[in-house]
């Protein structure tokens, strides 16, 4: 068997995967309801993901753009942390005005803080309330918001095999 042969057979297999999985948005002369709902319920599945990636990509930016707000008008305080949460931590600061704040939301990026710590933040001076730890930024958003992502396709393309499956097994029923 040549290479040609071998790369002609391995490119309609990954066609025939494609079909079998990726749900086209017509439906097909004769569909059956059975056939419609499944490829329908692909169409979702496969939106579904997009919106979960969408989700990813927002939440990178959003924590990008609060960076970039802080950078432009930048203080710098030391803070004590009230209460430290994998998620959240509440903490504490004294800006250069001498107004002492508790942000509502937290701090951004409080991995790895402690109750009771003393650390250093950077807050927007317009905005005391959008604050985050000194020397943290939007990076460190980025592998957990691609986890997300990851896992959300990972699971649409487990749901779109169920479906593709489902709908082999009515087409051998209808048949």
């Amino acid at each position: 068997m040549s290479g040609a042969s071998r790369a002609s057979q391995l490119l309609d297999r990954l066609k025939a995967l494609w079909r079998l999985i990726i749900p086209h948005l017509y439906g097909e002369p004769g569909e059956t309801r059975g056939g419609r709902i499944v490829r329908r319920i692909r169409i979702g599945i496969v939106v579904a993901a997009c919106l979960v990636t969408l989700q990813s990509a927002l939440l990178v930016l959003g924590a990008w753009r609060n960076d970039r707000q802080i950078e432009r008008h930048m203080g710098v305080a030391e803070a004590s942390v009230l209460d430290a949460g994998p998620r959240r931590s509440t903490i504490e600061f004294v800006t250069q005005d001498r107004v002492t704040y508790r942000p509502e939301l937290g701090v951004l990026y409080p991995s790895e803080l402690d109750t009771g710590m003393r650390i250093y933040v950077e807050y927007d001076t317009n905005n005391p309330d959008l604050v985050r730890v000194r020397n943290r930024n939007a990076a460190l958003a980025i592998i957990p918001a691609g986890s997300i992502a990851v896992v959300g396709w990972l699971v649409a393309g487990a749901a779109l095999g169920a479906t593709a499956l489902v709908e082999r097994r009515l087409e051998r029923r209808d048949a």
